[in-house]
């Protein structure tokens, strides 16, 4: 019996279209209906609260402009017409490579992972290599050889440099999806650019992945949108405070453990591999947002006044302060009336930094080294993209952002006249949301 398509409704794309059973057959896998249960911006719905949408929802995204770029180069760029063209053979591992690209995204994501040393990326292509997992053993039954083939385009050691650039470069699948479905769902209009546009001008090259000259512009919209979307959306201050609390108050319930067992063994089972160090993939697996979440509305009550305070501040968005500075000498009176007025500054204090570089050219000897834009002329020279664009060229190596102080809001407002005088102090300190300099 032939397949018959299936199409998702979505809300950036309007249709997702699923052509092949076995793309539809890994949706419908556990692992991969977990992301519903992840949220893509993670603590970003604190700020924006429309900032609802999944993992799950992306990672359909991703798919559906992955199966519009290979089947245009499928019909445009074959390679029995193109010597650099693209090899149909090569379709399928793209397609699940870009379905499964986040599928090992953990509970609130990266904030987990920088607690826990977990790695998103590692557990990806274990889910997808693994025979524990619904996924590995239907990838091995389509294909024994498929699991390692797609693990390998997620670590980019894919010998294809047209697939790995697909998935991961500085104009990809996954980045032109999230800039579009963040900036839906936040209401960022800025984080627009014209998708259709840069789809008509994207082909295949023997390097990786190029884009016709007379798309430049598109182009340029495009990084341009990435920058105001890092800037306005995803570095935003109020997200950075819940992330510092939620850090906060798993670094709190991790410290306390030991002398907690039973209480975590009856309230949070799900996280005693984590504070233990001694996690599975399926530890792993069992985790997501609303289990934490669950966890963090218990703990609102547990005797211990940091863990139940944090968790308060969490649940009921109860944000930090925060404020830019030159030095962390700086900060040292600020920290010391923080602590005079009885806050633990392990948990009630944290320097935050967020940086990003909108765009790049290759730097062989940086540590990550970047792919860098290419645009191709109708001749079929290749020129780097900013050094035809003065847009491009003003953003290219120059990393934007910003390293902030958060603390408790009462330390602005002063509810506890006990402390008139080390809050008015720490107050003199703080202009425009800056830290004066002293």
């Amino acid at each position: 019996m032939s397949f018959s398509e299936k199409v998702f409704r979505d809300p950036v794309h309007n249709y997702v279209h699923v052509n092949h059973e076995i793309i539809y057959q890994l949706i419908n896998t556990k692992e991969f209906q977990r992301l519903r249960r992840i949220k893509q911006l993670g603590t970003s719905s604190f700020t924006f609260h429309g900032a609802e949408h999944s993992r799950f929802s992306h990672s359909l995204g991703v798919y559906e402009i992955a199966r519009r770029i290979t089947e245009r180069f499928e019909q445009k760029y074959n390679s029995k017409q193109l010597t650099d063209g693209w090899q149909a053979e090569e379709t399928m591992v793209t397609l699940i490579a870009a379905l499964l690209h986040d599928i090992g995204h953990g509970a609130y994501s990266h904030t987990f992972e920088h607690l826990f040393f977990t790695d998103h990326e590692q557990f990806t292509q274990e889910i997808i290599t693994s025979d524990e997992t619904e996924v590995g053993r239907l990838l091995r039954q389509f294909d024994p050889l498929l699991p390692e083939k797609v693990a390998a385009v997620i670590s980019h050691d894919y010998p294809n440099p047209q697939v790995v650039g697909l998935i991961s470069s500085q104009i990809d699948a996954d980045r032109m999806d999230y800039l579009l479905r963040d900036a839906y769902f936040t209401g960022a209009t800025y984080g627009n650019f014209d998708l259709t546009r840069i789809l008509r001008v994207i082909r295949p090259h023997k390097t990786g992945i190029v884009f016709k000259h007379s798309g430049m512009h598109a182009i340029e919209d495009y990084i341009v949108s990435r920058y105001q979307m890092y800037m306005q959306v995803y570095f935003h201050q109020a997200s950075r405070s819940m992330e510092v609390i939620l850090s906060h108050l798993l670094k709190r319930a991790k410290a306390i453990f030991t002398d907690n067992i039973q209480y975590f063994e009856l309230t949070s089972p799900k996280l005693i591999p984590f504070f233990q160090n001694n996690f599975t993939l399926l530890d792993y697996l069992a985790l997501d947002d609303s289990v934490l979440n669950c966890y963090f509305e218990t703990w609102t009550t547990h005797s211990d006044i940091i863990l139940s305070d944090l968790a308060d501040r969490f649940i009921n968005r109860k944000v930090f302060k925060s404020v830019t500075f030159k030095s962390e000498d700086n900060l040292k009176p600020l920290i010391a009336n923080i602590e005079a007025v009885g806050f633990d500054t392990n948990y009630y204090t944290a320097v935050h930094s967020s940086f990003d570089l909108p765009y790049d050219f290759y730097r062989p000897k940086s540590i990550n080294p970047r792919t860098e834009i290419e645009m191709i002329e109708s001749d079929g020279t290749l020129a780097e993209l900013s050094t035809l664009s003065p847009i491009v060229k003003a953003l290219t190596g120059v990393k934007s952002g910003d390293t902030r102080f958060f603390f408790p809001k009462e330390m602005i407002i002063g509810q506890n006249s006990l402390f008139e005088t080390e809050i008015q102090a720490f107050q003199a300190q703080i202009i425009n949301g800056r830290l004066k300099e002293i």
